[in-house]
C-alpha cells in the first residue's frame, strides 16, 4: 500500500480530526484513512452518477446550431 505525508496542517484541524476519531472509536491515522478513502470514492461515483443523469435528461433534446450567433458575437 502507498503512504502519504500531510504537512502544515493547522492545529485546530488536527484537534477536530482527533475528536472525530475518538467519536468513531478509531485512531487518528485510521480516521484520516477512512475520510480520504470515502472522499476519493464518493467524488468519482457522484460525478459518474451526475453525468449519467444529465446525459439521460439531455439525450432527447435537439439543440440549435449556435455557430452563427457565436461568430456575430465575436465581431462586436
Amino acid at each position: 500500500m502507498a503512504q502519504i505525508l500531510v504537512r502544515n496542517l493547522e492545529t485546530d484541524v488536527v484537534e477536530k480530526l482527533k475528536l472525530r476519531a475518538r467519536q468513531h472509536g478509531r485512531s487518528l491515522q485510521s480516521e484520516a484513512r477512512q475520510i480520504l478513502t470515502q472522499s476519493a470514492g464518493m467524488r468519482l461515483s457522484q460525478a459518474r452518477k451526475t453525468s449519467r443523469l444529465w446525459q439521460k435528461k439531455l439525450s432527447r433534446r435537439k439543440f440549435p446550431d449556435t455557430t452563427a450567433l457565436l461568430r456575430q458575437d465575436r465581431t462586436r
